[in-house]
């Protein structure tokens, strides 16, 4: 069962029979929201990209973006740049897998964002999503919608912080502005 997520909403991920989750993949989609033009209606690509910077004690102390693939101890994966979206509302262009078991102890934080490479704003986007999927069984646990756009280029989507013996997924879905994960640090702070 799928809980739809509202703004600064904490779910506990833990599997439908009580047990812990060992594997989830944070899924993000989006379609280009179709602007009236001269000519009727048309759509522009859009190019947003997925990052995870994983944090230590509120120090970043690596990130997971498209030209980084791999976080340093092989616990977090980007499945590899969408430049054009186009999921939507279905399936995800975009991709993260982490596997909590290996996720090192000292990592307490991961915090996903999602930003406009090439700069466009969120008025120009629809659609738009992010999700925690059961990697091992491939069940939706959680799903937070991107309600409307905005005059950013960025959002703070959601994090995934330990929570006693297992992890716990909070929606953020704060608006930002930056064409990386870099520009976005000092939107994530606050959040940590």
């Amino acid at each position: 069962m799928t809980v739809n997520m509202t703004k600064g909403q904490a779910i506990s991920l833990q599997k439908s029979d009580g047990g812990t989750l060992t594997a989830v993949r944070m899924g993000l989609g989006w379609q280009a929201a179709p602007r009236r033009g001269l000519f009727g209606s048309r759509t522009r690509e859009i190019d947003l990209d997925a990052s995870a910077v994983l944090f230590a004690d509120k120090q970043p102390v690596d990130v997971v973006f498209f030209r980084h693939l791999t976080s340093d101890d092989g616990s977090v994966k980007h499945t590899g740049d969408n430049l054009v979206g186009g999921a939507g509302s279905g399936g995800d262009d975009e991709a993260i897998l982490v596997d909590l078991q290996r996720v090192p102890v000292h990592i307490d934080q991961i915090v996903f964002t999602v930003n406009s490479f090439t700069g466009q704003t969120f008025q120009e986007v629809q659609n738009a999503f992010c999700r925690i999927v059961d990697e091992t069984n491939g069940q939706e646990l959680a799903r937070y919608t991107l309600d409307g756009g905005g005059q950013y280029t960025a959002q703070i989507m959601a994090k995934v912080h330990r929570a006693g013996n297992g992890w716990q997924m909070t929606a953020l879905g704060n608006p930002a502005n930056g064409r990386t994960f870099q520009d976005l640090m000092p939107a994530i702070l606050p959040h940590l």
